[in-house]
């Protein structure tokens, strides 16, 4: 069975988990009831937004409610769900985290930010993760990255050179930049001959604008499906078989001479 993916673009209440908890069960629940979906895909700090002054108060201590929470909705609709990223709290420090939940509940990977984006401050209130955002769900091989990973083609390349053939991106990426959004992320689908499914958030907080536009790209950067700046839902079947025709007839991982790069 092809997997049946949905983005679900949320308007995310600045500094307020717990209605976004709410808003997120909803929300799951009328994509697998309405989109028969079978892996949901969330926005970037969707459980806080960029209350980032705040972060000590609001932050999921080692993210422990937030797995709670994603676990117990995957069991219930028997959905996989790439769970955005949300502010985890560490020991003296915090995270801009993602976690992968298959469809039993079990969390199977989790990478945190490589890239901060100094533009928006994360850098005075998040550290940086170190680990790969490799993973295999649904036995396909993907990887995730979060927002200003995009910027970085050796970094999304690092996890293509190694078999990922679906990248989840998760973003709150600003309205002024929505062009480079769409650039960057057809350029990454085509560059790596991989899906792309980006998952952006909609509406505003105190201090911007977002670009909504979330958007499903095939391996030859055809766009399969791709949301307005209003909050709403994505979906679309992706047929992974393709990444392997495109990569057999255009054999750029074969071709490519890392020693003069």
């Amino acid at each position: 069975m092809k997997p049946i993916i949905t983005c679900i673009q949320l308007d995310i209440k600045f500094g307020d988990p717990d209605l976004n908890y709410q808003q997120v069960e909803e929300k799951i629940a009328l994509a697998v009831n309405r989109e028969k979906s079978t892996t949901i895909v969330l926005p970037e700090l969707w459980t806080t937004g960029y209350d980032l002054t705040r972060l000590d108060e609001i932050s999921d201590q080692n993210g422990e409610k937030t797995k709670m929470f994603l676990s117990g909705l995957a069991q219930k609709y028997s959905v996989h769900i790439v769970g955005g990223s949300i502010a985890k709290k560490n020991e003296g420090y915090v995270t801009n985290t993602m976690f992968i939940v298959d469809n039993t509940g079990q969390v199977i990977h989790e990478y945190s930010k490589l890239h901060l984006f100094k533009l928006m401050d994360e850098h005075h209130y998040l550290t940086a993760g170190s680990e790969k955002g490799l993973f295999e769900l649904g036995g396909i091989k993907s990887a995730g990255v979060i927002c200003y990973d995009i910027r970085f083609p050796e970094w999304i390349r690092t996890h293509t050179t190694q078999g990922a053939e679906v990248l989840f991106v998760v973003a709150e990426w600003p309205m002024p930049r929505l062009h480079h959004w769409k650039t960057l992320l057809l350029s990454r689908a085509i560059e790596n001959q991989c899906y792309v499914v980006a998952c952006n958030r909609a509406g505003t907080d105190p201090n911007n604008e977002f670009a909504g536009h979330s958007i499903i790209i095939d391996p030859w950067g055809n766009i399969l499906a791709e949301a307005d700046e209003n909050p709403g839902m994505i979906s679309t079947e992706l047929d992974i078989e393709l990444v392997k025709q495109v990569r057999s007839q255009i054999p750029i991982f074969d071709d490519r001479l890392p020693e003069y790069y």
